[in-house]
């Protein structure tokens, strides 16, 4: 296929191949923020990364291909490369037509973003001042959600643990070693195989397979259970809870992470889930019935990539007896 080039004339007309050329060009939402951007400033990739908080190998890749399309130009300055519209688009009835049409929180978001790069460099800003505000969504070397939990760790201070729907045991990795034991249960034989490959070197831990729903372990054993993206794949959460609740010791945490209500069934019955995610309120009221005190129950995260599945953190507290 034909370069689809942008002129200067605005009004020369592109034959059939080369005007579907550029109408695929200008039909992704990445590439559409990018030449928004690039048409106020002109930019590196690395400020362009910055400003949208996307990552740079991504960035790159749509600016060569808006490069090869001839709505951007870049130039060389130094050891950087800064990219701006290509002149002749911004008189381009097509390109006038999606901009003019376009009035997005997210490309707000993203203007704001890089006035802040360009202010950063015209009066030699630190990075960390240009990502006040998002730091979150920019990458630093060696700061990443992983490593801070591990460092977060060693505040903790674990008695007897229950890890319901272990599987191969990553998260005992984790916690293990902040906790007096740490039971990792499971209903798959090899899931349990690879947790206890993966964890031989901790004595403290052990190893049980059984359905949460009729838990094979005694009453008021443990001081926290964890039940972290496990009611999703529960026929009967409810049940579930009842389970975890029997198991816990007077004044015993439990802790689930799991899907809000979402409308993407086809997505994760691929993982083998069985309950398309719960609301706060309700899940909430399902702890309070299983004779849980509920200390939050809350979206705590959203996914960055579509469908945007949403996450519920619920934190419940079995009441001490008098």
């Amino acid at each position: 296929m034909k370069k689809a080039a942008a002129t200067e004339d605005a009004q020369t007309p592109h034959n059939l191949e080369q005007a579907t050329a550029r109408l695929g060009l200008l039909s992704d939402a990445t590439r559409v923020r990018l030449l928004c951007l690039v048409d106020r400033y002109e930019l590196s990739v690395t400020e362009l990364t910055r400003a949208t908080g996307l990552p740079q190998s991504r960035v790159s890749t749509h600016l060569a291909r808006l490069r090869e399309g001839g709505f951007v130009t870049d130039r060389r300055r130094g050891t950087k490369t800064y990219y701006a519209l290509h002149p002749g688009v911004r008189k381009d009835p097509l390109w006038m037509a999606v901009r003019g049409s376009v009035d997005d929180r997210l490309l707000a978001e993203d203007a704001r973003g890089a006035e802040r790069v360009v202010a950063a460099r015209e009066h030699g800003t630190q990075w960390v001042d240009t990502v006040a505000g998002r730091m979150e969504h920019h990458y630093s070397p060696g700061r990443t959600w992983e490593a801070t939990a591990r460092a977060l760790v060693p505040l903790l201070e674990l008695g007897d643990v229950l890890d319901v729907g272990a599987g191969d045991g990553v998260m005992a990795q984790l916690l293990a070693g902040r906790a007096r034991t740490y039971t990792c249960l499971d209903i798959r034989d090899r899931v349990l195989a690879a947790a206890k490959e993966r964890l031989a070197d901790r004595p403290n831990v052990r190893f049980v397979c059984g359905d949460m729903h009729d838990l094979p372990l005694p009453a008021e054993a443990f001081d926290q259970v964890l039940m972290l993206h496990v009611l999703t794949y529960s026929s009967s959460p409810k049940v579930a809870l009842g389970e975890a609740v029997r198991v816990l010791r007077p004044g015993g945490v439990l802790v689930a992470a799991t899907l809000k209500r979402h409308v993407h069934g086809d997505v994760v019955r691929a993982y083998g889930h069985v309950h398309d995610g719960f609301d706060p309120a309700g899940l909430a009221a399902m702890a309070r019935a299983a004779g849980l005190r509920v200390t939050s129950c809350a979206v705590t995260s959203r996914e960055r990539k579509k469908p945007y599945f949403e996450v519920i953190t619920l934190a419940a507290r079995k009441e001490a007896a008098p």
